[in-house]
């Protein structure tokens, strides 16, 4: 049966995921071995420099701090751009101009600038010479011009934009004017200094980013991302809508080490999509059903499109914070989409896929998921205390008993799969009966090992995630080397040879590059925005115009901030997206909100416009994950677009939740009210699609979508209605608190009111928000946070504030006034608004069973 024959041919979606992520050029002969060679060696650097091997070895000849490793790494990416993307639709695809050899060896030249002159550039910090500036002046444009053919007209756009506003801000209407820069004082702030394009952006890239993107490739050489299909398939395929749900967990499967939602349609698109359409779905579903998953996995912890680890940087938190933080968000928008799929099969009554074998009752399912999360507990204990105890015993040699121990149990578990039959490729496989799941598992459960050591390094280990990477992809290396030859002696076949291994392993290493050239040239890009940022006063100017335009109401400011967030997000590959909503509009939502008494903690914010800047993905005209999904469906692409817009306002509704109500995010909670928050929030959102998708049990009527949303809402943000009854918190003003000598409990949240004068001199009162971290008096706590104040009688002063600290990363400066701040006040319990959600949930559930019965 051949699942793709209604859809583009192979070669077409082929050519479309790498004119996006690869670029669409097909060089032959010598040209083509000079960029494979390139991108290998670009991938052999970065392994070695996030390896500890150069800290090994007594030498400095192949040791680079992580401010020259930037250099090198945008040499190579640039160099790489110039070579495989042509310079428009028109321009020859099998053999590379002149003109872009001598484009990319000037480009890598001036990006390698940095890191020739280090030791010169040393010495005139904040002095630029012509030199400097005329490698800067030939640098930026070809930047833009690699980033044009990489990631199209808009990125490079909006940063020529930013560009012209740094020199000529002083002619800019007042509300938005600055004094204006020269060209060698721009020169030394974006190109020599590591404010703009070698900035902390590139440095992610460099340090992290290009581990993950590398591991995700090798990974899916080693044949993982059909592994991940196929087990989706076998568990999730025999049910109504069956594909579509699979689907929905195979993208967020392979979302997990993809970085690029286009690559995600169309890997696992050329398989779902058919499948879908088998089962019912119109081509515009079954399309939209792909593009909502595989955007979804670019929120996905652990990598979420590289946008984890600029996080880390811009939020000031641990990896582990970040993902605990976003995985919930995450978790819940892929379950209603599972909820979404199910509602549609219910409206057309369709079927899911036969499965071999006779029919398992619902006790035996639960019994065998029950034994295998027990045995799942009990293995991971062993491992636990058995590494614990490994380490203890071997000391500083443990590292090579566990690569033994890593490695046997890779060997085992190739042996188990091996007396399984192959996986075929997903477009080959005939699901007409589905094989088991157990079949499935156990056929590739060395698949598995590299993500449990990626997560042990991070989670038990505490590694960086760049180490954890490393580890992570040097055991996919291996992997990729010895399957051909072992699992041809475990088969019993012959002809199996390493060279089978190490041609895969280096096609995996040179994809992971040119995968990555086009990433590291939007992080390069998008520093000049974060250095016009940072140079101007442009975000406080942002501010300002969106409290303009909102007139000071915080949900019609949010809305505002979304709406632009999709529009700067059009067109952008996730990395660049986050970069550039979260230097432009997150510090809008800090300032504007704490203006206006709204104070949430950091990082949701920064999750508010990373979620709507990938919504751009899905959005029409613009969405890009649309057309693929549509070419292979066979489908409108506009009305892909649409139906995916639809389906992804579950995920829409969530930002302003956790902004409003930031338990969501699992923020200062035990793991009892972790659970309690996960249930009420998956139940609240299974409550908002029913409502979105017009159906529950029956098609509602309108009166039952009204309940549904009120019901969803209510058990969402069940604080909105409390708060309209008793206050959260009551103003006092510092002098009468400081009065009462009240010992600060810890985790208690502090909304301490600031005055300040702002730029246009005027007095600006603001809410700053701290968690305290230790018991004590109110001076103490304030102290411990980071600020140092001057007290006389009930006038509190901020003398100065320490770098890092607690009070630096809430937005206190030295001079402003504290004037009061917000007592917590005692407030009904939220069961008093649960309760009545529920009886009218179940009003609306009862009375669409009884329309249910009455037509069957």
């Amino acid at each position: 049966m051949n699942l793709v024959k209604e859809s583009s041919s192979s070669t077409d979606l082929d050519d479309l995921v790498a004119s996006n992520d690869m670029g669409g050029r097909k060089a032959t002969g010598l040209q083509l071995k000079i960029t494979l060679i390139v991108a290998f060696v670009w991938a052999l650097f970065q392994l070695w420099i996030a390896s500890p091997f150069p800290y090994v070895l007594d030498t400095d000849l192949l040791r680079w701090n992580s401010n020259q490793a930037r250099s090198i790494h945008l040499s190579f990416a640039i160099f790489l751009v110039f070579l495989n993307f042509p310079f428009g639709r028109h321009s020859s695809l099998h053999k590379i101009p002149v003109a872009d050899w001598i484009l990319a060896i000037v480009a890598s030249l001036c990006a390698s600038y940095y890191l020739i002159e280090y030791e010169n550039i040393a010495t005139r910090v904040g002095a630029p010479i012509l030199q400097d500036v005329i490698v800067a002046c030939i640098g930026i444009p070809l930047l833009f011009e690699a980033a044009r053919r990489s990631l199209g007209i808009t990125l490079p756009l909006i940063a020529a934009t930013f560009l012209a506003y740094n020199f000529f801000g002083n002619h800019m209407p007042e509300m938005i004017a600055h004094k204006g820069f020269s060209i060698y004082e721009v020169v030394n702030h974006q190109w020599i200094t590591t404010e703009g394009v070698f900035g902390l952006a590139l440095g992610v890239a460099t340090d992290f980013v290009f581990l993950f993107v590398l591991f995700g490739c090798l990974l899916d050489k080693a044949g993982a991302g059909n592994y991940f299909i196929q087990l989706a398939f076998s568990c999730l395929g025999h049910f109504k809508g069956g594909p579509a749900k699979a689907a929905v967990v195979a993208s967020g499967l392979t979302g997990l080490i993809s970085g690029s939602s286009i690559a995600n349609v169309v890997t696992t698109g050329t398989f779902t999509i058919p499948m879908m359409k088998k089962v019912g779905f119109s081509a515009e579903k079954a399309g939209a059903v792909e593009v909502a998953s595989s955007v979804n996995g670019q929120i996905m912890p652990p990598v979420m499109g590289a946008a984890a680890f600029l996080m880390v940087e811009y939020v000031g938190i641990s990896y582990l914070e970040v993902i605990k933080h976003a995985f919930l968000p995450a978790l819940i928008s892929y379950i209603g989409l599972v909820y979404i799929v199910h509602l549609e099969a219910l409206k057309e009554n369709m079927q899911g896929l036969p499965r071999k074998g006779a029919k398992v009752s619902l006790v035996r399912k639960l019994s065998s998921f029950l034994f295998g999360f027990l045995s799942l507990c009990v293995i991971c204990a062993i491992v636990y205390y058995g590494l614990g105890w490994i380490k203890t015993l071997a000391g500083n040699n443990s590292i090579y008993l566990v690569t033994v121990l890593v490695l046997g149990s890779y060997v085992g578990l190739l042996k188990i799969g091996s007396k399984y039959p192959k996986l075929c490729s997903a477009e080959d496989h005939d699901l007409s009966n589905l094989p088991e799941p157990r079949e499935i598992f156990r056929s590739g459960m060395y698949y598995l090992l590299p993500v449990f050591v990626l997560v042990w390094c991070l989670m038990v280990e505490r590694l960086s995630p760049g180490l954890s990477a490393f580890w992570a992809a040097l055991l996919t290396i291996f992997m990729i080397l010895t399957k051909p030859l072992l699992d041809g002696v475990f088969r019993k076949e012959k002809g199996a040879s390493l060279w089978t291994g190490a041609t895969d392993l280096f096609d995996g290493m040179v994809t992971g590059s040119r995968n990555m050239a086009s990433i590291s040239i939007a992080t390069a890009t998008a520093g000049i925005i974060v250095g016009v940022v940072s140079q101007t006063s442009v975000g406080s100017a942002l501010a300002d115009v969106v409290e303009a335009l909102s007139f000071g109401n915080i949900t019609l400011m949010l809305i505002l901030v979304a709406v632009l967030c999709m529009i700067l997000g059009m067109g952008l590959p996730t990395t660049a997206n986050y970069i550039v909503v979260s230097s432009l509009m997150a510090g809008v939502i800090v300032e504007v909100g704490a203006s206006n008494g709204l104070v949430v903690p950091l990082i949701a914010v920064h999750l508010f416009v990373f979620y709507f800047g990938l919504m751009a993905d899905v959005t029409p005209p613009v969405g890009l994950a649309s057309f693929a999904a549509a070419a292979i469906s066979g489908g409108k692409p506009i009305g892909t677009g649409i139906v995916a817009f639809k389906y992804a306002l579950r995920t829409a509704i969530l930002p302003f939740l956790f902004i409003f109500n930031p338990d969501l995010l699992l923020i200062d909670v035990t793991v009892v009210q972790g659970i309690f928050i996960f249930v009420i929030a998956t139940l609240a959102m299974l409550i908002f699609t029913a409502a979105t998708q017009g159906y529950f049990l029956v098609k509602s009527k309108w009166w039952e979508t009204a309940a549904l949303l009120l019901i969803a809402f209510s058990i969402f943000r069940p604080g909105f209605w409390i708060d309209k009854v008793v206050e959260p918190h009551q103003y006092m003003p510092m002098s009468e608190f400081l009065k009462q000598d009240k010992v600060i409990k810890q985790g208690e949240a502090l909304r301490l009111h600031v005055s300040d004068d702002g730029y246009s001199g005027k007095v600006e009162n603001t809410i700053h928000l701290l968690i305290v971290r230790e018991p004590g008096p109110f001076k103490q706590v304030l102290e411990n946070a980071g600020l140092n104040l001057y007290i006389k009688g009930s006038r509190v002063e901020v003398d100065s504030v320490g770098i890092g600290s607690d009070a630096y990363q809430a937005g206190f400066e030295a001079f402003q006034m504290i004037t009061g701040l917000e007592v917590a006040t005692e407030q009904p319990s939220k069961a008093f608004v649960y309760i009545p959600s529920l009886f009218l949930l179940g009003f609306v559930f009862f009375t669409q069973r009884r329309r249910r019965d009455k037509a069957s």
